[in-house]
């Protein structure tokens, strides 16, 4: 079957990584449009069960638990999530693609699964005037028809909800160092940003934001060009992006003149060894998994203390 070949190129794939290059499973919804998200975080695609345990009192998305070795896992409906007509797995078959994101499980609901493609980053584009709060991009596939690239992070902080406040332990001295503190944050995701900027807001950190790594790094270019000294002593970035990766981005900006001390944290929902040890062969100062407030609020510290 199909579906099979899929699952057994999924299970392979999922080993290899390429810094400039997305690995990408697509699938389709109820509305029959293409969907896309990262192969890197599936962990596995089974064929959703005609009874799932429901959770009262939940986001309409979330149809239920299942049970995914010994681990009971929240099942949200990508298509209800997104205002589409959800996926009727009692009466027709629907799959599960269980994926790690944040270093949580959840089984994302598709009526079916397709082709897994391979797309440098910048083959996927934001374009102009792109809004849509559950899309963060679009790609090709083989046969040119559009693949919509689905804000997973900005889905699960709506459905299930992500913490953005850190403990209060921090000492009084260690706040008043990082109060005033320029901080770029560069992620495609809104609701990722919105979460870093919570947290950070609460240390008294100044914040620019940037949604593409393009455009950060040409305002960063336009200030060693105009022989500007960097006014930020931070930069926080995202690694999967349209249009330039988290890596390229930080290779970019490590071969610019000027920049040498200003450290650069990378972070991704794929929480790996391979995303660490590359972010270090980049030129990233630290890697961290996306998104605890405890772990971002302690690597800010230290990068900006060392």
């Amino acid at each position: 079957m199909a579906e099979d070949k899929t699952l057994q190129e999924v299970m392979t794939r999922t080993s290899l990584s390429n810094s400039n290059q997305m690995e990408m499973l697509t699938f389709r919804l109820t509305d029959g449009q293409l969907y896309g998200i990262n192969v890197f975080k599936i962990i596995e695609i089974v064929e959703c069960p005609r009874r799932l345990d429901r959770l009262p009192y939940s986001n309409p998305a979330v149809r239920g638990v299942v049970d995914f070795r010994g681990n009971a896992i929240t099942v949200i409906d990508l298509a209800r999530s997104i205002g589409l007509q959800p996926v009727d797995f009692i009466n027709t078959l629907g799959y599960l693609v269980v994926c790690e994101y944040n270093n949580q499980l959840n089984a994302f609901l598709v009526s079916s699964p397709e082709v897994l493609l391979t797309r440098s980053w910048g083959d996927i584009k934001k374009p102009n005037g792109f809004e849509a709060p559950s899309l963060v991009a679009i790609a090709y596939d083989d046969n040119q028809e559009m693949v919509l690239l689905l804000d997973i992070e900005g889905i699960l902080s709506e459905i299930v909800g992500l913490a953005d406040d850190f403990d209060t332990n921090l000492l009084e001295q260690e706040r008043a160092f990082l109060r005033g503190k320029h901080v770029l944050l560069v992620d495609d995701s809104n609701a990722a940003l919105m979460m870093m900027r919570n947290t950070l807001s609460q240390l008294g950190m100044e914040i620019t934001e940037y949604h593409s790594a393009v455009r950060a790094l040409e305002d960063i270019s336009g200030r060693v060009m105009g022989d500007k000294l960097p006014d930020f002593n931070l930069i926080i970035s995202d690694i999967e992006m349209p249009g330039m990766d988290g890596f390229t981005f930080t290779r970019s900006f490590r071969a610019l003149e000027g920049f040498g001390g200003i450290p650069v944290i990378l972070h991704s929902s794929m929480s790996n060894p391979t995303n660490e040890m590359k972010a270090h062969e980049a030129g990233a100062t630290a890697f961290i998994p996306k998104f605890d407030p405890n772990v971002l609020v302690r690597q800010v510290y230290s990068c900006l203390s060392s």
